[in-house]
């Protein structure tokens, strides 16, 4: 795909407010690496600096958000998040991650990563990268599937758990790789 400058096969869009989400984003990025044209396979948008309508010209998506304080949207998604509902993900593959504070705000873990997966679902998309809720320590969350056994997308807290961050975005970018076309 070739789209104003856009050559990626998979769109990854993050809002970001203290550079731990940009950071999983560019780590993402980093481990789906480039085709054999040297070309990165992941083309990478900050959502305060690149506007959500861009999401259109992907077929495959990640998105990164991460819950402020008691269960809030990053204000960055915030700020965009009515646009999101004039997009059509009809047809789209997307895959979500979130970073939450497990022991500070156990509570409201990974709320917001639950309000984006439910607002691209009703929209129509196709949701991939599940994830298992082992090893986390929380209360209550918006991000857990219906029955509860895994977190709607790749759960990350780098306040608590920063050593783990690495192998869980490997794990499941591994994950992602069988149903995104590279």
């Amino acid at each position: 795909m070739s789209i104003d400058g856009k050559t990626a096969p998979i769109g990854l869009f993050y809002g970001s407010s203290t550079c731990y989400t940009e950071m999983s984003a560019e780590k993402i990025q980093r481990y789906f690496g480039e085709n054999e044209s040297g070309n990165s396979n992941v083309d990478i948008f900050n959502v305060i600096d690149e506007p959500i309508a861009t999401i259109q010209y992907y077929q495959q998506l990640i998105l990164g958000i991460p819950t402020w304080d008691y269960g809030e949207l990053q204000e960055d998604w915030e700020d965009i998040w009515d646009d999101i509902d004039s997009i059509d993900f009809k047809g789209k593959t997307v895959a979500i991650f979130g970073l939450g504070d497990q022991v500070g705000y156990p509570d409201w873990f990974l709320d917001a990563m639950g309000f984006l997966h439910n607002k691209v679902l009703l929209q129509g998309a196709t949701l991939i990268g599940y994830w298992p809720n082992q090893g986390y320590t929380f209360t209550a969350s918006q991000a857990l599937t219906d029955d509860e056994s895994q977190f709607v997308g790749l759960a990350l807290d780098d306040e608590n758990q920063f050593d783990q961050t690495d192998k869980r975005i490997a794990d499941w970018c591994e994950q992602l790789k069988s149903s995104f076309v590279l």
